[in-house]
């Protein structure tokens, strides 16, 4: 249920409906607009009599919201949450590309791809130093001391940077070195993962799971909401369908369709979308079409050598190239880059 206040309701009136909310033991997300207050009431609010908040001072009406994912939906928050990181903002005008290295491997390999994608335009560093794969034989990361190489790739650029946390117990070490914690595809139902990362004050890149549906990605992500981090970035990464030309079905549909349902900005990763380098340009322009707020690319500097993914990274130059063209299709939409 949302509280609209009237624009002409005093601070102490809006105080008078938050106190009696929580006195009914539940809780409220404020948000204050330029013309009037909304009040977000967070709990069951199936048994709260509405009328008795219409009737107080300074209140226009309530609405109840309809869809399941509360605090995440548009009629919770009919304007789009922007989100600072550092010196970016993610979901405002301008366009936010993350970008670096599917895996941390080395403080050489980290140094020289931050380094190249900070001078193509990027505006965050990704890089994974915990890796959730498919066989138990594969390189699954160098944890802590990749979270160091990754610290040290921000020291020396200046780029924030966005990596994967895989458990609970890894929640309190990877914030110490991440400014926004990624959860992956295959840990998005992982709801105890979910709630510990939304009792951190870092920003949380939620990614859509392999074979998930639109409202259970933001049923996820209201997990995270509701343990009181309002930071959440949805990311569209491609879902698993019939089709084996490609890694995974890019689902340009979902990028609109979500904007539409929920004020949580929007990343597309194209790189997992796809898993051919090739196409990776493609796809990426058609998200920014299609509304997404910024990119993951993955990006390595000797792709065929690389300790993951190296089929879907982009070499520097190629990156460099992208953002050109990127920068003219941003122009284009009324964004900036």
């Amino acid at each position: 249920m949302i509280i609209i206040m009237k624009p002409s309701a005093t601070a102490a009136e809006t105080e008078q409906v938050i106190t009696r909310v929580r006195g009914i033991g539940l809780d409220v997300h404020l948000s204050q607009g330029e013309a009037r207050a909304i009040i977000g009431v967070l709990g069951n609010t199936q048994g709260v009599d509405r009328a008795s908040f219409e009737v107080m001072e300074g209140v226009e009406g309530t609405v109840r919201i309809t869809q399941p994912f509360k605090v995440a939906s548009r009629e919770f928050k009919a304007t789009d949450t922007e989100i600072k990181v550092g010196e970016v903002t993610i979901g405002g005008p301008g366009l936010v590309i993350m970008a670096g290295p599917c895996s941390v491997e080395s403080r050489a390999q980290i140094l020289e791809t931050a380094h190249a994608v900070k001078a193509a335009g990027a505006h965050i560093l990704r890089g994974g130093a915990y890796k959730p794969r498919s066989s138990p034989y594969s390189f699954q990361g160098l944890g802590e001391e990749g979270l160091q190489l990754l610290a040290a790739a921000r020291a020396a650029t200046g780029l924030p940077i966005v990596t994967e946390v895989m458990g609970v117990n890894e929640v309190p070490l990877v914030a110490e070195y991440a400014d926004i914690l990624q959860i992956g595809a295959r840990n998005m139902q992982n709801y105890r993962l979910l709630q510990a990362v939304g009792k951190t004050d870092r920003p949380v890149f939620l990614k859509r799971g392999l074979s998930s549906t639109i409202q259970e990605l933001l049923m996820s992500a209201e997990y995270i909401l509701d343990s009181g981090n309002y930071n959440v970035i949805l990311c569209e990464r491609g879902i698993r369908t019939f089709e084996t030309a490609t890694r995974n079905t890019f689902d340009i549909n979902a990028i609109p369709l979500l904007k539409q349902l929920s004020h949580l900005p929007v990343i597309g990763d194209p790189s997992h979308g796809v898993g051919k380098w090739d196409l990776v340009p493609a796809v990426a322009k058609a998200a920014l079409a299609a509304g997404a707020d910024g990119l993951m690319l993955e990006v390595h500097p000797q792709p065929a050598l690389a300790w993951s993914d190296g089929a879907q990274s982009l070499k520097p130059e190629r990156f460099a190239g992208l953002m050109v063209e990127l920068r003219a299709l941003a122009a284009a939409l009324g964004k900036t880059l």
